[in-house]
């Protein structure tokens, strides 16, 4: 692979833009082979799982390496965040969830040497795109959700699901396909997979020639428990959205023959996902903080941390003044969270930008909005599409700090007793790009410490 990357770059970089269009796939393809074809295409002496989706991918990946590792195998598995082998792991650094040809066949090798059976792969469509999932031999692949995401760069929704399927079309007729059936686009991929097909929801899961009843018992912010087959799962995740996650590794251990009672200690042990629903304080008032970039995701956390809706219409009466000056905050019977968060740059799906203001100014009693990778975009334009998504009235309770840094630390002050404190869009990201594309090193947990510290 040393030997044939820099032939290919060399292409890359003297062609003409729209003749090199013309030739992506090929050349993608050929890297991807030629990668496989360095490391012994290692993945044939594997069981590789992907594991795709709109959200939740990186828990669902954590999750199965903890399943599949308390039921005696060795296993690898790469995600947006970290890099583990068997109980070995590495942070994630390249600010890629996916990473290139050469790299993972070369991960997918070094498994194999260090007596991996299983391999979990987080999977992108802008991997896939780039056929960075081609000459892996999957042998299964799960769906977590399908919403829009990804739009511009792939030039709409339908494209960007069809990436998506292409992971599942690859699959063998022996392998298996781990499908939500809460999905609207699920039937989509289970017609056009050939494999066996497992089913996921809130009310069951059935694997081929076996179901288990599933009971929600219990969600909670930071806690959640599931009965699945007459087995008590439970957890320190939390959230609704976290359940489906659970049950979505839970049913492709129960495809690959891991028994219940392992997924449940599994479940029971399992210490959460840095930087996801993460409560880095409970008292007097909660800090948490998530990476939720999407609409969809946003949504969810807010529901997790508020109890389930929206807060009510408020009166004029009800907008009190905060200790930050100029910034008002609403107190409800409902709401007690204060949201910061951004949008990230780099003309990357502009069009939730009103989206997401318009669930904050739903959700939230008081909203800071900051920078969040703005990267090669003015960050003051990116709130201002944020804010059109907000009423008037959700605008009085807005403010706009755009040092990330500084906006934490005011939402910090602004938070009572009995508040919550969510900050979302970085989660445990360990860069953060600044307007003009500088990337800075970051960790969003410690700067919540730092800034509490300063706060006693």
């Amino acid at each position: 692979m040393e030997t044939t990357r820099p032939a290919f770059a060399f292409l890359k970089k003297t062609m003409p833009r729209p003749a090199f269009k013309r030739l992506a796939p090929a050349y993608h393809a050929a890297l991807a082979f030629f990668a496989a074809l360095r490391y012994g295409f290692p993945s044939r002496r594997l069981v590789v799982i992907g594991v795709t989706g709109t959200n939740g991918k990186t828990t669902v990946v954590h999750l199965l390496h903890e399943i599949f590792r308390a039921a005696g195998f060795g296993v690898a598995s790469a995600s947006s965040q970290r890099f583990k082998v068997n109980d070995a792991e590495e942070p994630n650094l390249m600010k890629m969830t996916m990473p290139g040809r050469g790299w993972l066949q070369r991960f997918l090798g070094r498994c194999r040497r260090e007596g991996c059976r299983y391999a979990i792969l987080e999977v992108t469509s802008e991997g896939i795109a780039q056929s960075r999932h081609r000459f892996v031999r999957f042998a299964g692949a799960v769906l977590t959700n399908v919403r829009p995401e990804h739009i511009e760069s792939h030039g709409g929704f339908e494209r960007y699901r069809q990436a998506k399927i292409e992971l599942f079309r690859r699959l063998p007729q022996d392998g298996f396909a781990i499908l939500n059936r809460e999905d609207e686009s699920a039937p989509r991929f289970a017609e056009a997979t050939a494999a066996r097909v497992a089913w996921y929801s809130s009310s069951a899961i059935d694997v081929p020639g076996v179901g288990y009843p599933v009971r929600m018992v219990a969600t909670g912010a930071d806690r959640l428990e599931l009965e699945v087959g007459g087995v008590l799962l439970e957890s320190r995740l939390g959230g609704r959205f976290n359940a489906m996650n659970a049950l979505a590794a839970a049913a492709a251990g129960l495809a690959f023959g891991v028994s219940l009672a392992v997924i449940a200690d599994a479940l029971r042990r399992f210490p959460g996902v840095p930087g996801r629903l993460e409560f880095v304080q409970r008292k007097p008032f909660a800090v948490v903080v998530d990476y939720a970039v999407t609409p969809d995701a946003l949504e969810a956390v807010y529901i997790a941390l508020s109890g389930g809706s929206p807060k009510s219409d408020l009166r004029p009466e009800d907008v009190r003044p905060s200790s930050v000056e100029g910034f008002k905050s609403r107190e409800t019977r409902n709401s007690k969270l204060v949201c910061v968060f951004g949008a990230a740059g780099g003309g990357r799906d502009k069009w939730k930008r009103p989206k997401l203001g318009k669930i904050a100014g739903e959700f939230c009693k008081a909203v800071i909005l900051t920078s969040d990778d703005p990267d090669d975009e003015d960050p003051t334009q990116i709130v201002s599409e944020i804010r059109s998504g907000m009423t008037s009235d959700q605008l009085r309770t807005t403010e706009t700090i755009l040092d990330r840094r500084e906006a934490i630390r005011e939402a910090l002050r602004a938070a009572k007793p009995g508040d919550t404190v969510i900050i979302t869009g970085m989660g445990a990201q360990p860069w953060f790009v600044a307007y003009g594309g500088k990337k800075i090193p970051w960790d969003e947990r410690a700067v919540v410490r730092e800034e509490l510290t300063k706060l006693q």
